[in-house]
């Protein structure tokens, strides 16, 4: 239903292309505004939000990164850093170099520090939810089991609601028919192998050379940070304009998706602040 209201485009990326898709006007009043999605994801990390982002204003532009969901592989890399070039290149396609509001999460965030990085004039805001990449998360925080080796439906679903509990959602509730859907749909998608970047420090040493406005929103219980969410503002701290750290009460890793509502508030806040002192 949420896909139906969008405008799906194409632009190019390695041997296929990035797909798009964009929900309201062009002419919105708060402009656009870009989202990221995480690792083994694609936009529809977003679905709980799209409705409630138009409302307030935005032209909500959400790819699916490249190697994941719809869209092809960048043509070299298989990491964040490999993401920028292509997302450029089909950002200037569909809206010109007009800088624009970001918001990514999780390896989205990390892909949008790198970019932010590279790209200073690119965006006007940038918020980061749930990303790693600060040189605080390890692989041995989170536990999940393999699964692509199960034939049976219904033992590969138990298999996915553990994992989505192990990594994405704090309260049982939440890991509803909709996020088993959602987060089905978007694994086996994953063409992203290898992926490292975010176990290393990649987004606290982009932060330092980032201009915009930087927010950051976490779920409370994000199991990334588990035991070491105070060490997260600090980091952020290092960005020359850091506008502050939101932690989102009864919300893991998938934040926007499990409290949607305190989600939204919180991003308001954060894509309000006074534009960038280039």
């Amino acid at each position: 239903a949420v896909r139906s209201q969008a405008q799906r485009l194409t632009t190019p990326c390695g041997s296929g292309g990035i797909v798009w898709h964009a929900w309201g006007s062009s002419d919105a009043p708060r402009g656009p505004l870009v989202v990221w999605h995480g690792g083994s994801g694609s936009w529809t990390h977003w679905v709980r939000n799209i409705d409630s982002l138009v409302a307030a204003g935005y032209q909500v532009v959400a790819p699916d990164l490249p190697g994941f969901g719809d869209s092809a592989q960048p043509a070299k890399g298989s990491d964040a850093d490999a993401m920028p070039d292509p997302l450029e290149a089909g950002l200037q396609t569909l809206l010109g170099s007009t800088p624009c509001d970001l918001a990514g999460f999780s390896f989205g965030g990390m892909t949008a520090g790198l970019w932010a990085a590279q790209q200073p004039q690119r965006f006007t805001r940038l918020v980061v939810i749930g990303a790693p990449g600060l040189g605080l998360a390890s692989r041995r925080m989170v536990a999940l089991t393999p699964w692509r080796h199960i034939d049976d439906d219904a033992e590969r679903d138990a298999i996915h609601r553990h994992n989505l509990g192990a990594l994405m959602l704090s309260q049982a509730d939440a890991i509803d028919d909709l996020a088993l859907t959602v987060h089905k749909a978007n694994v086996v998608r994953d063409r992203m192998k290898g992926r490292s970047l975010a176990f290393t420090d990649a987004l606290a040493r982009a932060l330092r050379t980032v201009v915009c406005p930087v927010s950051a929103i976490y779920g409370a219980s994000d199991a990334l940070y588990r035991g070491r969410m105070a060490e997260v503002a600090p980091v952020f701290s290092s960005a020359s304009d850091f506008r502050g750290l939101s932690l989102i009460p009864d919300a893991g890793h998938w934040v926007q998706y499990e409290q949607p509502v305190a989600f939204h508030t919180s991003l308001m806040a954060a894509l309000t602040v006074n534009t960038p002192r280039y």
